[in-house]
């Protein structure tokens, strides 16, 4: 069963680009959205080597905002576009990572899900494989989540933690 319309913003989508899972979004949800903002900032990473397979998959996903943004002294502005297309759209879910914009964003009532909830529940579904190969990706190539999160989640589905040292 899927879950309807989901909100995507430029994280989670950078995130699941480098590690080739932008499908798991199909797999999960009836249709998936992305604000202008989002699009522009996606798109102008051309130097990113998955830029192709981003913009392949996103460019019939846009949806301007009709509203006035309002949220961009809280958030920055793909965030907060895509807070007010949650909103006028009636999504489902908004896909998000930012620690601070999220918590915005639930205080509003904004049913949100980020990568790393979304990759496991994957893995429970049996979609993907592995996390930690793909958490280990995240962290070569600076994704920032914290390694707490990334090892409770490996303890949790029985999996090895990352070894971190700076």
């Amino acid at each position: 069963m899927k879950n309807g319309l989901v909100i995507a913003d430029s994280g989670p989508i950078f995130s699941l680009a480098l590690v080739d899972e932008l499908n798991l979004l199909n797999s999960f949800f009836d249709s998936i959205k992305i604000s202008q903002a989002v699009w522009d900032e996606i798109s102008s990473h051309d130097s990113k080597p998955f830029h192709q397979r981003i913009c392949h998959y996103f460019i019939d996903k846009v949806e301007q905002i009709k509203g006035i943004n309002d949220l961009t002294f809280v958030m920055d502005y793909g965030e907060s576009q895509s807070v007010i297309l949650y909103k006028e759209l009636k999504a489902d879910f908004l896909l998000i990572d930012d620690k601070k914009a999220r918590s915005f964003a639930e205080n509003f009532g904004i049913n949100c899900i980020g990568t790393i909830g979304l990759l496991s529940i994957s893995k429970d579904k049996g979609l993907i494989g592995n996390l930690k190969p793909i958490f280990d990706e995240f962290i070569k190539n600076k994704r920032y989540y914290s390694i707490d999160l990334l090892n409770a989640v490996l303890t949790q589905k029985g999996e090895s933690k990352i070894n971190f040292t700076i």
